[in-house]
């Protein structure tokens, strides 16, 4: 028993759907390619913020002495120049793409990137953090920015801005929120919140009252147009289905249909949470981002966007190598963008720009003007 306990505690350090990844000497911070900005634009745009977690990270946990970093190979492997630049993927994230069709510029740029200029940032940046969460306890114990300090990066921007300047900046810019995927992972892997929330809806509730709390403070700060991204299938995740391979997987594609189930559940909860804050915050516009129905549609019908594999990763096995698992040594595939994930956690960049070319068309309308 004690063995399968410790087996489990490294499981979750290696799992938790986004929660870690390289070892913190694999390599200094590497420079993002230039950016390009176009600030005259005619959608009334002017900057993108993200936070979060490793789906929205460009590389701001490259500072950090932590396990959850992506700056080195393979990832990377379809970006620019081959450049690792913290991003947990091959290549581009969802919030690139936005603001790719935006116009604004070319990528979103780690807020503690160090080659990174004020102007730069006021245009858009993301203070997401790889293996952050709502729960601050997800976060700590992952040694990564909480939610909480990724609002604090935020407040010090909009200083460093002016506030004349970034009132405006941050009244008419475009908020991405993606978090959750770890604290869930967590509870059901490692569950250390069991004892505060003996079921996983007492915690869904707990983490729903941190999202309204993390964006009614982003509101009191001037934000207006949020686009909140819900939970992904979390036991669709090939990390997920190895670690938890004596559950039964009776969901169609061989997922894990408690977690699955959870997720669809706080999804709703979201949803509804969601609309009341657009009512109760006048001026506001929110979007709640399905990607639970996107990426369970790409696992049911993966010729449709030309993938052959979606159970398993890009990298080595693509059961269980991530982050520092996941390296140049270890076999690849010849080709990412016909897989859904890259490592047993994270899409490939062809999921993400499925993902943001749904997202692009399906809810951009309600912010461009």
């Amino acid at each position: 028993m004690a063995r399968a306990t410790a087996i489990t505690a490294v499981a979750f350090f290696l799992s938790a759907a986004v929660l870690l990844s390289s070892s913190p000497l694999a390599g200094a911070a590497r420079a993002t390619p230039r950016r390009s900005a176009n600030n005259n634009n005619k959608h009334g745009i002017p900057a993108v913020f993200a936070f979060g977690d490793s789906t929205m990270d460009p590389g701001n946990n490259n500072r950090l002495i932590t396990l959850v970093r992506a700056d080195h190979a393979p990832y990377g492997r379809d970006f620019q120049d081959g450049r690792a630049t913290g991003r947990f993927s091959d290549g581009k994230l969802i919030t690139d793409y936005i603001v790719e069709s935006l116009g604004i510029k070319d990528l979103l740029p780690a807020y503690h990137d160090p080659s990174l200029t004020v102007a730069e940032a006021s245009t858009g940046v993301s203070f997401a953090s790889g293996g952050s969460g709502l729960d601050d306890l997800t976060a700590t114990t992952a040694m990564v920015s909480t939610f909480g300090s990724q609002i604090g990066d935020f407040q010090q921007l909009l200083r460093q801005i002016g506030s004349s300047k970034a009132a405006d900046i941050a009244g008419k810019a475009l908020y991405v929120l993606s978090a959750g995927t770890n604290d869930f992972a967590m509870y059901e892997t490692l569950p250390l919140r069991a004892g505060s929330y003996p079921t996983v809806d007492q915690y869904s509730d707990y983490l729903v009252g941190k999202y309204q709390y993390y964006i009614k403070s982003l509101y009191n700060l001037g934000a207006r147009n949020f686009m909140v991204a819900g939970l992904p299938p979390v036991g669709c995740l090939p990390m997920q289905k190895t670690v938890h391979l004596q559950q039964p997987l009776i969901v169609p594609g061989g997922c894990i249909e408690g977690q699955n189930a959870a997720a669809k559940r706080y999804n709703t909860k979201l949803k509804q949470t969601l609309k009341e804050l657009e009512t109760d915050s006048p001026g506001s516009t929110f979007a709640y981002v399905d990607v639970y129905g996107p990426l369970k549609d790409m696992a049911a019908n993966p010729r449709k966007y030309g993938f052959t594999q979606t159970e398993r990763g890009c990298c080595g096995t693509g059961l269980v190598e991530m982050g520092e698992l996941c390296a140049s040594m270890m076999p690849q595939c010849p080709s990412p963008a016909q897989y859904m994930f890259f490592d047993s956690v994270h899409p490939t960049q062809a999921t993400y720009k499925a993902l943001a070319d749904q997202i692009v068309q399906s809810q951009m309308p309600k912010f461009v003007k």
